[in-house]
C-alpha cells in the first residue's frame, strides 16, 4: 500500500496523551498496570478453560476466543502507549502505522461479530437446554468462531487499504496514541470525502447487524425465560445472560460513541478518553465480568489454583 501511495510521508510522530512531563510517569505505571492485570485476566481465562474439563462447553468455547481477542486486542494498543508516555513521542513508521491499524481493526471487528455470537449461542442454551449441546457441536462452534474472524479480517482489509491510499504530506504528527481511523483522516491531506462514506457507511452497517442480531436473541431470550416455571431457574438463567450483556453494552456503547455518533463538535480529546476506555479498560474488565458472577469459573480455578498448590507441596 506504501507503494502505490503518493504520500511524502514515511513516518508518523505520534504525540500521546499529555505535553506535561510530570504526568508521564504516573500515567505509564496506571497503563503498565491495566496491561498485565489484562494479560493476567485473558491468558489466565483461555488456560483455565482449557484444562478444566467442566469448561468444555460452547459458552465456554467462545469465551475462550473472546479472552484471547482481548489479549491480543490491549497488546496491538498498549506497548505502543507505554513507548508513547516513555518517550513523550513516538516516530512509528508508515508500515508499522498501517500494521497497527489492520490488526488493531481485525480484533475489534471480530469482536463485534463473536459479542453476537455468543448472544445467539445464549438463546440457544435458554430456548432447547436438552439439544444445546447437540445444536452447538464442535463443527457449528468452529464455524461461528471462524465466520466471526473472516469477517473481521475482510472488514480491516477494507479499512485500511481505504485510510493507507489517502494521501499525507508534510504534516506528519498524529494528535493520538496510536494509528487510529479519526486522526489520520485529520492528517490526510487529500479528498477524504469518498473514503470517509465507504469506511463510517461499512463500520455503521457491521456494528448496527451485530447489535441486531443480539437485540433480536434477547428478545427470543426474554420469551423463553418467561416459559421457565421455578423462580430459582429464572433467575439462574438471567445470571448467565448478565455478563454478557454488560460485556455488549460497555463494548458497542463505546464503539457508537467513538464511530458512529455525528462528527459535529467532536474533538481528538473526547477521542482519545473513549479509546482509552475500548482499548484498554474493558478489555481488563471482560475477565472479571465473566468470573466475578459465574460460579463454574469460581469452582475451576479453585479446583487448578488447589491441584497447583498439592502438586508444589
Amino acid at each position: 500500500m506504501a507503494q502505490n501511495n503518493l504520500s511524502s510521508v514515511t513516518e508518523f510522530i505520534l504525540m500521546g496523551f499529555t505535553d506535561h512531563p510530570n504526568l508521564r510517569i504516573p500515567l505509564f505505571l496506571v497503563f503498565l498496570s491495566f496491561y498485565l492485570v489484562t494479560l493476567l485476566g485473558n491468558v489466565g481465562m483461555v488456560i483455565l478453560i482449557r484444562v478444566d474439563a467442566q469448561l468444555h462447553t460452547p459458552m465456554y468455547f467462545f469465551l475462550s476466543h473472546l479472552a484471547l481477542l482481548d489479549a491480543c486486542y490491549t497488546s496491538v494498543i498498549t506497548p505502543q502507549i507505554l513507548a508513547t508516555l516513555a518517550t513523550g513521542e513516538m516516530v512509528i513508521s508508515y508500515a508499522q502505522c498501517a500494521a497497527q491499524f489492520f490488526f488493531f481493526t481485525i480484533c475489534a471487528g471480530t469482536e463485534c461479530f463473536l459479542l453476537a455470537v455468543m448472544a445467539y449461542d445464549r438463546y440457544v442454551a435458554i430456548s432447547n437446554p436438552l439439544l444445546y449441546t447437540v445444536a452447538m457441536k464442535p463443527i457449528i462452534r468452529w464455524s461461528l468462531v471462524v465466520g466471526a474472524y473472516v469477517c473481521g479480517v475482510s472488514g480491516s482489509i477494507l479499512r485500511t487499504t481505504c485510510t493507507f491510499s489517502l494521501s499525507f504530506c508534510e504534516d506528519n504528527h498524529i494528535n493520538f496514541f496510536f494509528c487510529d481511523l479519526p486522526p489520520l483522516l485529520k492528517l490526510a491531506c487529500s479528498d477524504t470525502t469518498n473514503i470517509e462514506i465507504i469506511i463510517v457507511t461499512f463500520g455503521n452497517f457491521v456494528i448496527l447487524a451485530n447489535a441486531l442480531v443480539i437485540l433480536i436473541s434477547y428478545l427470543l431470550i426474554i420469551k423463553a425465560i418467561g416459559k421457565v416455571k421455578s423462580p430459582g431457574g429464572r433467575a439462574k438463567t438471567i445470571s448467565t445472560c448478565a455478563s454478557h450483556l454488560t460485556a455488549v453494552a460497555l463494548f458497542f456503547g463505546t464503539l457508537i460513541f467513538m464511530y458512529i455518533r455525528s462528527s459535529t463538535g467532536k474533538s481528538l480529546e473526547e477521542d482519545k478518553v473513549v479509546s482509552v476506555f475500548y482499548t484498554t479498560v474493558i478489555p481488563m474488565l471482560n475477565p472479571l465480568i465473566y468470573s466475578l458472577r459465574n460460579q463454574d469459573v469460581k469452582a475451576a480455578f479453585k479446583k487448578v489454583t488447589g491441584r497447583f498448590q498439592v502438586s508444589h507441596s
